[in-house]
């Protein structure tokens, strides 16, 4: 069944004096048919987290736009997207004063196909329908623990380093970049890329919940408005990027 793309992109500044969230949602220059979303959670001092996460979204963009898929894969892209962000990051260390560092995730659409990649601790959901069909591994110290079998999904969200990240982009070890992916999709697929300032607030099936039930748009404002409702006066940045598969009309 043919399906059209219903997308939302939201930030929120939550209880920080700083944005130093990004996000981005870009259609391909030539090809109707491909649409690149791109999310990244930055961290440094003095505004270094704002700097690297742009460098994030500028080299997303720039990579997008030159992309040919007769050529390239859809991992290559991602894989130069994260590589090339990872090397403006560090080049600004020497310049500046600050420690720049960022998280990235980034998701490919190609018709029915998707592919994604990410570093660090924001996440990509694949929901179809109610169901979780896939969630990033997030690359922190507690990450490793949850999957040690040490703590379970709840320790893990009051854990006093949760916060403690094991690769991210612009440090001094080469980052680790996973990649994932999706074939023959059809409507009722949905994607969520968040930060963490979004879903350390909630399950996997409530997030599923949400975004079959509303509008990416109405989605979007649910979910902001509940991550601050629970933040209560402590909430991080909170940014997000949906991209629900609908029946085209």
């Amino acid at each position: 069944m043919p399906f059209a793309a219903e997308t939302c992109v939201t930030l929120h500044i939550g209880d920080r004096a700083e944005q130093q969230d990004r996000v981005g949602l870009f259609p391909h220059p030539t090809r109707p048919d491909i649409l690149f979303a791109i999310l990244a959670d930055g961290m440094g001092g003095h505004s270094g987290g704002a700097m690297a996460a742009e460098q994030v979204i500028i080299k997303g963009r720039q990579n997008l736009n030159v992309f040919a898929p007769r050529h390239e894969t859809a991992e290559q892209l991602l894989g130069s997207v994260m590589a090339d962000a990872h090397t403006a990051i560090r080049l600004t260390r020497f310049t500046s004063e600050q420690d720049p560092h960022s998280t990235a995730v980034a998701l490919l659409l190609q018709g029915d196909m998707v592919t994604w990649a990410h570093c660090g601790d924001s996440r990509l959901y694949h929901f179809r329908g109610l169901e979780t069909v896939a969630r990033t591994r997030d690359h922190s110290f507690v990450g490793e623990l949850q999957r040690s079998g040490r703590i379970d999904e709840a320790q893990a969200l009051s854990h006093p380093q949760r916060n403690v990240l094991l690769s991210c982009l612009g440090s001094d070890r080469e980052p680790r970049i996973e990649y994932g992916h999706a074939r023959q999709l059809t409507s009722g697929n949905a994607f969520l890329l968040c930060s963490d300032g979004l879903w350390a607030y909630f399950t996997d099936d409530e997030l599923a919940r949400t975004l079959h039930e509303h509008s990416a748009r109405i989605a979007a404002e649910i979910l902001v408005g509940r991550a601050r409702e629970r933040g209560a006066g402590g909430g991080d940045n909170i940014s997000l990027v949906i991209v629900k598969l609908v029946p085209r009309a």
